[in-house]
């Protein structure tokens, strides 16, 4: 009986003019195009200078600031209020101003105050770029300060080269599979609501644990299939591969499709149509995403948004794959995120059959 019903999924599947492009498109346009623009490294940031001073000091700070490649240098400006009308006009990011006799105070050992405007509309890179500027200052004024760093050895652990594709390919598993076993299986059961054909299945003896499978197998199947493209893809593309076990990363990415096909099976049962279903399903998909620590870390959060993290499998998954992926971690390192996900999972798999109403 299960065999017949997931081959009726099949062919639904195929059937239907979206889903196979859909199928094939996604993860290659999640795999070639998301890594570029999910980039939250902070460059280009556009800075103005004000050069009170006009000495070979502050015109080595100037060209200092020229040869970085993380400023976007707009020119001097004559005075401080215009320089800052480039901010009020979004045309800067930053502004420095360099204080009359800087270089004789630098001389005589004293402190010149230089002072940095950051437009904090964007708060990230306004303080970033902040500290950028901070840094080059401090090179410069002080040559111990110089000499300091050429004696600090910085060791990058697992991305040596701070390569921020290596820390998001991971993550894109999860934006995948929760489209693939999540938005799918949704919409699917609550098309069929729409069109009636549901009714047709419910008044034949199929129980309900065999219709729920049905209905789960099929795009557990193709959440493989996505898998296997997004990680030949980070290879070829990316020259980016696993570095621990490959099973454990199928493990989790199924545990994963376990707890999203179930819950896209919830929220399909208590929604009558397409529109309610998808509106339900995106508020909790973004509340998941935000709070995983798939952007941003999760210890940067307020404690009490942090708690939710607990009960999030979206943080599980992302701290786990990135564990295996980039750290080339093995079972004990992500023991703890594979039971989260197995209990979740099951939790979320129990209440879709309980909530599947079967009305003969």
């Amino acid at each position: 009986m299960l065999k017949y019903l997931i081959q009726k999924e099949f062919l639904q599947i195929r059937r239907n003019a979206f889903l196979p492009r859909l199928i094939i498109l996604f993860p290659i346009m999640m795999m070639c195009v998301m890594p570029w623009v999910m980039n939250q490294e902070v460059k280009n940031i556009r800075v103005d200078v004000v050069d009170n001073d006009r000495s070979t000091l502050s015109r080595q700070l100037v060209h200092s600031i020229e040869a970085s490649n993380y400023f976007i240098f707009n020119g001097q400006k004559p005075t401080y209020e215009a320089a800052l009308k480039d901010i009020e006009n979004m045309d800067a990011d930053v502004v420095m101003v360099i204080p009359q006799h800087f270089s004789r105070d630098i001389v005589r050992k004293r402190n010149p105050q230089v002072l940095i405007a950051a437009n904090a509309v964007n708060g990230t890179k306004g303080s970033i770029g902040a500290t950028y500027l901070s840094q080059i200052i401090t090179i410069k004024v002080s040559p111990s300060a110089e000499t300091m760093q050429s004696k600090v050895s910085a060791l990058f652990l697992y991305n040596k080269h701070l390569n921020y594709k290596v820390f998001m390919i991971p993550a894109l598993f999860a934006i995948v599979m929760m489209l693939m076993c999540g938005f799918l299986p949704t919409l699917n059961i609550v098309g069929e609501k729409e069109a009636g054909t549901i009714e047709q299945i419910n008044v034949t003896p199929v129980p309900k644990w065999a219709f729920i499978l049905a209905k789960l197998i099929p795009y557990w199947i193709i959440a493989l299939f996505v898998i296997v493209v997004c990680l030949v893809l980070s290879w070829l593309i990316y020259d980016i591969t696993c570095q621990g076990p490959l099973w454990l990363v199928f493990v989790l990415s199924m545990l994963l499709a376990l707890f999203w096909s179930s819950f896209g099976l919830v929220i399909s049962n208590y929604s009558d149509t397409m529109q309610q279903a998808i509106f339900v399903m995106w508020f909790f998909v973004v509340c998941m995403l935000l709070l995983s620590g798939l952007f941003t870390p999760t210890r940067s959060m307020p404690h009490l948004a942090y708690l939710t993290t607990y009960i999030n499998p979206m943080h599980y998954f992302v701290e786990a794959i990135r564990t295996v992926f980039v750290r080339g971690g093995d079972f004990r390192n992500v023991a703890h995120q594979l039971m989260a996900l197995l209990v979740i999972g099951s939790i979320m798999g129990a209440w879709a059959v309980r909530s599947y109403k079967k009305r003969l």
